[in-house]
């Protein structure tokens, strides 16, 4: 088992960066293309859709400086845990201002927390993370971004048990995660992890029985479903937590009910297991 030296880790509390972007359009383009959406004529003034910030702004690091599993190597701005396994474990945001096309943004980032817990099968190490953007008119966006990371299951190792998703969805969609899909999605945030497109590693070395949707993703498409049902609604606030991996093996549905002033939403497996769980506060 990894050992941890936590106190070290946690010295990269409050270490921080700033990044510069211009809000184009493409980059929107890109995603709603590949959302299968419609609304693809974007023009200078236009507001971006919720969560296409992750669009930009991002860490453009070169390929030799890419970990083997094809993420930056750590030790940069995020801490170096020895953990072989990162993921994005959810997230909460505030959208005070729109992003828009054109814009000039700037998005500062704090290690705001670096914690350990014991887990079921070994150590887990929580990095929290907090971003701020804004624009000449102020602050558009915060964010708390949560990365877990964690040791790879030793063989045989069994899984947590399922939760069942929710029954009372009143809006549906079905998403087949083609590779196609999970490919341009990896291509348009930049994102070099190779559990989303290199079908060998993923499953001779991280033992996963396919392709792993992006959390990102789902929960991009999951604000998407609150934009295709209730289209003239204004989204406030969001968080989300990843529940259980979901894989290109199969169709997952995502789902949604209204709940008085917000919408509860969720992503169901191809087994009816709950995968993310999300809450929108709309305006």
């Amino acid at each position: 088992m990894t050992s941890v030296d936590i106190e070290s880790l946690r010295t990269w509390i409050g270490r921080n960066e700033a990044r510069e972007d211009e809000i184009a359009a493409t980059p929107v383009v890109n995603l709603l293309a590949t959302l299968d959406r419609d609304d693809l004529a974007v023009r200078d003034g236009d507001a971006t859709p919720p969560l296409a910030h992750w669009l930009y702004f991002l860490p453009l690091y070169r390929t030799e400086d890419a970990g083997p599993d094809g993420h930056a190597k750590r030790g940069n701005f995020l801490p170096p845990v020895p953990l072989p396994r990162r993921m994005w474990a959810g997230g909460r945001l505030e959208f005070r201002d729109t992003l828009r096309i054109g814009d000039r943004a700037t998005k500062r980032s704090t290690i705001a927390d670096v914690s350990l817990k014991q887990g079921r099968a070994g150590p887990l190490v929580f990095v929290l993370v907090r971003h701020e953007i804004a624009t000449a008119r102020g602050v558009a966006l915060i964010e708390e971004h949560d990365i877990v990371y964690r040791e790879a299951p030793l063989p045989g190792e069994t899984p947590a048990a399922p939760i069942a998703a929710p029954p009372d969805a009143a809006w549906r969609r079905v998403v087949t995660p083609s590779a196609l899909l999970l490919f341009r999605y990896s291509a348009i945030t930049f994102n070099g992890h190779r559990i989303h497109y290199d079908r060998r590693y993923v499953t001779e070395v991280e033992g996963y029985p396919g392709l792993v949707v992006h959390g990102p993703l789902m929960a991009t498409l999951l604000l998407d479903l609150v934009r295709r049902e209730r289209p003239d609604a204004r989204i406030g606030r969001f968080g989300f937590r990843a529940v259980r991996p979901v894989f290109d093996v199969a169709p997952f549905q995502l789902c949604g009910a209204p709940e008085g002033g917000a919408a509860r939403l969720w992503v169901a497996d191809a087994q009816g297991a709950l995968a993310m769980e999300g809450r929108a506060e709309l305006d």
